[in-house]
């Protein structure tokens, strides 16, 4: 049985994955999602460590670690600390890059200037749901409820990668029309890429098709080849 780790990304928490989490399930998947720590002074390294804890409790068999948008990067450092307990990386529009790589270095010289000067108390105040491609207005609604700010520190910290999560295959999944360059973000680390049309929040906006890609690469795992139909 294969196990998914769904990580949220900056600003989310595990509610992200409300949509997917019984279609996954309704497929014989297992489910867990970490929830990371929103509170002034946390750091990337501390979401790494959370998610290591996500993962040592899932069963010894099959586990697919999933990381949305910032969360790519924290799911490449935990794979990096556990080879041994990820079978498969998938990246939902992440950020990623080498050792030494954080948000702050992969972002335009604009978002971060924006980001930094909006930062109050170690804290990003949340983007407005439309900044997430969600123009519905019940589905922003229901965004703005649950966003809540993100530690700046998570922007400010780089990756510590020893080269081992680099034996783990790795597939990323990106957005069309894409926001930043994440299909090059996922093949600068040699990822196979795969396009889904939708926001930055597909999760949310297009949970069915999302999910067919998320257990489509599981079943390609199997034979060496993505299934994408």
């Amino acid at each position: 049985m294969t196990t998914f780790v769904l990580v949220s990304g900056a600003w989310h928490g595990p509610w992200a994955w409300d949509r997917v989490v019984p279609l996954l399930e309704r497929s014989g998947a297992r489910t867990i999602t970490p929830d990371l720590t929103h509170t002034p002074g946390t750091g990337l390294h501390d979401h790494v460590e959370q998610v290591l804890a996500a993962l040592d409790t899932a069963p010894d068999d099959r586990t697919v670690l999933v990381g949305h948008s910032y969360a790519g990067l924290v799911v490449r450092q935990a794979a990096d600390l556990r080879p041994e307990r990820v079978h498969h990386v998938v990246l939902v529009d992440g950020w990623v890059g080498p050792n030494g790589a954080g948000m702050f270095t992969l972002a335009p010289d604009a978002f971060v200037q924006v980001i930094r000067a909006s930062a109050d108390g170690g804290l990003i105040p949340a983007p407005a749901p439309e900044r997430f491609g969600t123009t519905d207005p019940d589905d922003a609604a229901w965004l703005r409820e649950r966003l809540r700010p993100q530690p700046l520190r998570t922007f400010t910290d780089t990756t510590r990668l020893s080269g081992a999560v680099d034996r783990i295959p790795g597939t990323g999944i990106f957005c069309r029309p894409q926001t930043f360059p994440f299909e090059r973000f996922a093949e600068s680390v040699g990822y196979r890429t795969i396009p889904i049309d939708g926001p930055h929040n597909v999760m949310l906006e297009h949970p069915e098709p999302l999910t067919r890609l998320l257990l489509d690469v599981v079943e390609g795992s199997k034979t060496g080849s993505p299934r994408l139909s």
